[in-house]
Order: structure tokens, then C-alpha cells, then sequence
């Protein structure tokens, strides 16, 4: 068995045991959907990129040389030292096919993953989330504005709901309509306010909680600057 076929049967594994797809794994490499596939099943091609090679034992948290690379060196007295342990170990967090909206609302009902974003597993333990538990969904509209643009790249933890809720900025459901907005709670048990923070749309105040899905809570924004 040469040292490519040895690297195909690892992935193959780790993609097993970490309950992974070929899809998301090629996305996170920027390669096209069936790249990963391909290369476990056909042997296309015959041996990782170096760059993609790097990547996927980062996020998998295993040594290069198992997936291919060719191991470092001992280094020696004086030289400087190859730093390959210790290095984070990357998480690929679902980008959702839709818009929470800041505006009017979005009745886009297809929540399947259209790519992935890789975070360091360290800095999402640092947010107080779960990885398997969040995802990325885009902000439509202005009125959450200028706390978050049209545009923006939100990450949601769907283990903070209704469970645990308090004030905050949460996506949510309301009949039916999908939107991201600020919770304020009230002072009647459980009843919370859903507020626009641009002063240009519209609040509703005293919502029976009965009527809201809650999603999960906004944790952390990214947007393109212009």
C-alpha cells in the first residue's frame, strides 16, 4: 500500500468517526462539493495540495504525515524550533441557505447549509458554544442597523432559546416570518418586547411568547468592509 492510498484510508476514517460529509470538508478547503470524494474514492488526486493538506489536519487536530505530508524533522541544538504541535484545531460551521431578516421579515423556508466557515475550535469554546450547535445565516435589511447591516454574517447558538432567554439579540419566528431582532423582556412573567434598534422601523411590545419560535441567540457579527 503506497504512502497516498494510506492518507485516502485516514480521511476516509476520520470523516467516519467525526460524523463528517465529503461535501462541507470540500468547501472548507475551497474546492468544489465532490472534491473530497473523489480523491478518497477514485484517487483523484492522487495526493493532497499541500495548502489543503494543512487544512484538514488542522481541523481534524492530527499530524500532517498522516494525511500525506512528509513529517518534520527533530530539530537541533541551536536551530530554531518547528512548531507543529499545538497548533488550533479548526471547526467548519454551517452557512445557512437564508436571510434572517432586519426588515420586513423572510419567509425562506430552505435551511440547508450552503457552505462553511472555519473558526478556531478555541476561540467558539471562548464564546460559550457548542460547535456542532451553531450556525452562520446572513442579516436582510436595515433595522437592526447599526448594530448589524444588510450584509452581516451572524453566528447563531441554537442551544440559547426560549429555555434561556433574556435580553439580547435572537433570530426568531414570528408567524412564521423569520427575522433577527432584539429581545427586551417585560415585567409581566415571560412576556419580552421584539425591538428594531434602527429608530425607523417599527417595535411590537408585550408579544405572548407562545407566538415566537426562538432560534437562537446572536453570539458574533461579521461584515465586508466597503
Amino acid at each position: 500500500m503506497d504512502e497516498s492510498q494510506h492518507a485516502r484510508i485516514a480521511l476516509e476514517r476520520l470523516i467516519a468517526d467525526r460524523g463528517e460529509n465529503y461535501a462541507d470538508l470540500s468547501r472548507l478547503i475551497g474546492r468544489n462539493p465532490a472534491y473530497i470524494q473523489q480523491f478518497i474514492k477514485r484517487g483523484t488526486p492522487r495526493k493532497l495540495d499541500e495548502a489543503d493538506r494543512r487544512v484538514l489536519a488542522r481541523y481534524f487536530g492530527v499530524p500532517e504525515a498522516m494525511l500525506g505530508g512528509v513529517e518534520a524533522p527533530t530539530p537541533v541544538i541551536g536551530a530554531a524550533p518547528v512548531r507543529m504541535r499545538g497548533m488550533p484545531a479548526v471547526v467548519a460551521v454551517p452557512r445557512l441557505a437564508l436571510g434572517a431578516s432586519a426588515g420586513p421579515g423572510s419567509l425562506d423556508e430552505d435551511e440547508q447549509a450552503a457552505g462553511v466557515m472555519a473558526f478556531d475550535a478555541r476561540w467558539l469554546r471562548h464564546l460559550g458554544v457548542r460547535p456542532q450547535r451553531v450556525s452562520i445565516i446572513r442579516v436582510d435589511g436595515e433595522s437592526m442597523a447599526p448594530t448589524l447591516n444588510d450584509g452581516d454574517d451572524i453566528m447563531v447558538d441554537h442551544d440559547d432559546d426560549a429555555g434561556r432567554l433574556r435580553d439580547g439579540v435572537y433570530v426568531l419566528r414570528l408567524d412564521g416570518v423569520l427575522m433577527v431582532k432584539r429581545i427586551a423582556m417585560g415585567p409581566r412573567r415571560g412576556w419580552f418586547s421584539v425591538v428594531s434598534d434602527n429608530p425607523h422601523y417599527p417595535d411590537w411590545a408585550d408579544i405572548d411568547p407562545a407566538l415566537v419560535d426562538i432560534v437562537g441567540r446572536v453570539v458574533w457579527s461579521g461584515r465586508r468592509l466597503h
